[in-house]
């Protein structure tokens, strides 16, 4: 309900093109959301899915086979913290409205090395119940014919093949929606009015706290890392031993340990060592996985040197403990609050962790 009432009047008009409806007093904001006709540019054509290196949950589908349908196309890669809070959504609408003539396509372009791993997008597609078709773009031939640039990116398509409308990042759900509901109507497939989906987000997909969220994406790679301050700095490509200095200050992070400090990911060479992060936002996310398959890893959080408690994520219990096993986004602290500046540990009692992005909500 708060996106619906964030995206009344003027913000709809500036987004997607003017709008004209005639109500009276007593009609709710939603109701005059549902109701609103939107102007609708021609962004172009739908591109062929023909390149797709594999298809999950469908044979490969074709634009002719999509032909009459509403399709939505949604880029997406498996670790994407902010993707996964799109996919209650997306998930939502797909199930709403099939039946309507709506296709929904994931679109599974990597970020990681190991998200080209076909095995791996099978595991978490089935695990975050994503059943509509995906087509896998390891590649990045989909991605490239679209002249994308975002994780995730959704793009609407109506019954002629031709984009009408895109979304980037995060956020304008009830907007989306209504474009859905109106090119269904286009292509004569509307359903009855029973209102904008309702979702019951739980773990990584639930929405972030913007209002308290004051920590960025950060790498662990050197390619892309900000803020390591371990004395000496990283040596890239060789083993180095790590030590955590006197103090750190926001969004800034830490090797304790003896750790290669490789381009896309870091990797501990040794049990017992650390990583430490002074971070500013409710939940804390590290996207982390085995360097040999099958093995796992024990690992153990810290809050304020304190074991995580009842701050603990999805991925640890309330004693900080937990297992490294599948190469994935691991959620590791939810903090009921206040929200304030912290520090974060992550001790590693195994060593072959490789670790690659921390990321916050």
């Amino acid at each position: 309900m708060k996106a619906i009432r964030l995206l009344i009047g003027a913000m709809l008009a500036i987004a997607i093109g003017a709008a004209i409806v005639i109500l009276t007093k007593n009609t709710s904001k939603e109701d005059q959301m549902l109701h609103r006709l939107v102007q609708l540019s021609i962004e172009g054509k739908l591109p062929s899915l023909s390149d797709a290196t594999e298809w999950l949950n469908s044979p490969p589908l074709t634009t002719a086979d999509l032909k009459g349908k509403v399709v939505l196309i949604d880029f997406w890669t498996y670790t994407c913290i902010n993707w996964l809070r799109t996919l209650p959504y997306v998930r939502a609408w797909a199930h709403k409205y099939k039946d309507q003539g709506l296709m929904v396509i994931g679109v599974h372009t990597p970020e990681f090395a190991f998200e080209h791993d076909i095995d791996n997008v099978r595991r978490e597609a089935t695990a975050m119940r994503v059943d509509y078709p995906i087509a896998v773009d390891s590649d990045y031939a989909i991605w490239n014919a679209f002249d994308n640039h975002y994780w995730p990116a959704l793009y609407l398509v109506d019954a002629q093949g031709r984009i009408r409308y895109h979304q980037f990042g995060e956020g304008q759900y009830a907007q989306s929606e209504m474009v859905i509901r109106q090119l269904l109507a286009e292509a004569g497939r509307s359903g009855r009015d029973d209102g904008l989906v309702t979702v019951d987000a739980r773990g990584a997909e639930v929405a972030a706290d913007w209002a308290n969220l004051r920590s960025p994406e950060n790498y662990v790679g050197s390619d892309r890392t900000e803020n390591f301050v371990s004395p000496g700095g990283a040596v890239v490509g060789s083993r180095q031993v790590y030590a955590l200095p006197a103090r750190l200050t926001l969004n800034q992070w830490a090797l304790v340990g003896d750790w290669t400090v490789g381009r896309q990911a870091t990797k501990l060479n040794q049990a017992n060592g650390h990583i430490a992060y002074r971070f500013h936002a409710r939940d804390l996310n590290l996207v982390m996985g085995s360097a040999v398959a099958g093995t796992a890893m024990r690992f153990r959080v810290y809050i304020d040197g304190k074991l995580a408690g009842a701050a603990h994520g999805v991925d640890i219990d309330d004693q900080g403990n937990g297992t490294v096993t599948e190469q994935r986004l691991y959620q590791l602290i939810r903090q009921p609050g206040p929200i304030v500046d912290r520090q974060f540990e992550i001790e590693f009692l195994d060593p072959g962790v490789e670790v690659f992005a921390f990321t916050f909500g």
